[in-house]
């Protein structure tokens, strides 16, 4: 090995030793966030001024006796889905027919996320799309999944507190969510299509689960973004339990680090979604390319002659959280799998030192992000049982839980060293496309 490899491989070595004191989370540091979390819930409940805004959902969980056909509508993102699904009771489900459809078309001849677009005419087109589902002579009440921050002042009223994501549609915020999909019907003939129930992808998951499952009080997604809901007993100011949308992504309690400070800055809106950023598909791949550039910046990792910096680096949002689940999967000699991936995207012929440093930080950034979730968790959990004396169950639904390697069982791990000789009270069980069906469950529990 030269000198100047020699070098590098010390450089490395010291860098990934500093990053592992940068991203990982103690034992300690997850009690911490648990309690702090869990206050931030209690203010969030009793209306004082706080991070979390604990939303009502105005419903409990389901029987799972609910029966009938529904319709569900799924609009988390870009890509929306809408289902006919029939609930046969028992905790049994059927999706009868079911669609899916692109908000922004890739080929650029639509894109209703966009400021040149009104919400009027997002859910004309959303009509449109449940019209070529069931036709226009349907009578059927529909279930609304409109996983954004609302205001609910009932069931069937959900205003619009402001958009997140990449979307920018006008003349929305501030406007009932439902009456705009009512509107939207009417003008598309559908004039049986009722809709009577509005709720969060979160909530969706847990009346999903809870279902088939009277020990499910907990909901939670780790996906593209990161929520939790949970069953609150004694709702200020209601009678009888309700589920309560936390909004968690929000949570601001937490041992940031220079790269998530950066990332923030450059984030959609500075200040906000702290825990989202730290932890969510949408941000961890955005993180890492920042980690990586730091490394490059400072000679350890894929410095060539001349020092050029590989351009992928210096671009924004190169680096997904599906190429860190490439990487982690990765057990090739060698890393070929990783080796491969960068010399196709990017061009880059990367050293065995360089790969191996990539795992690693997809490996820190995972860990982190499942023992941050876990720690909320656990805050929850405080606040429903503290001495865990009965069982519950975690609904869990999002691509991160689904997809990400390893991340899954990152996160049963922390929840046993947070929960220790309770963690056997505590189940986390997948729930799948968990946000369309809870759609109509909930839409059920409106007409029952």
């Amino acid at each position: 090995m030269s000198e100047r490899e020699t070098e590098k491989h010390e450089c490395l070595n010291t860098a990934l030793r500093t990053l592992h004191e940068c991203f990982s989370i103690t034992m300690p540091q997850m009690l911490d966030i648990a309690e702090k979390f869990h206050e931030a819930m209690l203010a969030g409940l009793t209306g004082r001024k706080g991070p979390l805004k604990m939303l009502p959902s105005f419903l409990s969980i389901p029987t799972g006796e609910e029966s009938g056909m529904f319709l569900a509508v799924d609009f988390g993102g870009t890509n929306v889905r809408v289902s006919l699904i029939k609930l046969l009771g028992h905790g049994k489900i059927r999706v009868s027919k079911k669609n899916s459809v692109l908000l922004k078309d890739p080929g650029g001849s639509y894109d209703y996320t966009s400021s040149d677009v009104t919400g009027r005419e997002l859910f004309c087109f959303l009509a449109a799309q449940i019209a070529g589902l069931v036709g226009s002579g349907a009578a059927v009440p529909l279930g609304l999944t409109f996983s954004f921050p609302t205001e609910m002042h009932a069931l069937d009223k959900a205003v619009l507190i402001g958009w997140t994501k990449e979307f920018k549609t006008r003349m929305t915020e501030g406007r009932d969510i439902n009456l705009l999909l009512h509107e939207a019907l009417q003008r598309h003939g559908l004039h049986g299509v009722k809709p009577v129930a509005v709720i969060n992808d979160t909530v969706g998951t847990l009346l999903t689960a809870a279902y088939g499952d009277p020990h499910a009080d907990v909901g939670s997604i780790c996906g593209t973004g990161h929520n939790t809901c949970y069953l609150e007993p004694l709702p200020p100011g209601r009678h009888g339990p309700m589920v309560i949308n936390i909004e968690s992504g929000n949570f601001d309690g937490l041992p940031v680090n220079d790269f998530d400070r950066e990332l923030d800055l450059q984030s959609e809106k500075p200040g906000g979604q702290i825990l989202e950023k730290m932890v969510s598909g949408r941000y961890l791949g955005e993180l890492m390319r920042l980690v990586v550039l730091d490394l490059a910046h400072q000679g350890c990792l894929f410095q060539r002659k001349g020092g050029d910096m590989p351009g992928f680096l210096c671009q924004t949002n190169t680096f997904s959280a599906e190429h860190m689940s490439l990487i982690l999967s990765d057990k090739t000699a060698g890393f070929a799998g990783t080796a491969a991936w960068l010399k196709g995207s990017a061009g880059i012929e990367a050293a065995l030192p360089e790969l191996a440093a990539l795992h690693t930080i997809a490996s820190l950034l995972t860990t982190r992000s499942a023992r941050l979730v876990a720690a909320t968790w656990a805050g929850v959990l405080r606040h429903l049982d503290p001495l865990l004396k009965n069982q519950h169950t975690i609904a869990v639904d999002g691509s991160l839980y689904e997809k990400m390697t390893g991340f899954a069982w990152r996160l049963r791990e922390a929840m046993d060293e947070i929960l220790q000789d309770r963690a056997g009270q505590v189940t986390l069980k997948s729930t799948r496309d968990g946000s369309g069906m809870g759609a109509a469950i909930a839409a059920a529990s409106e007409i029952i």
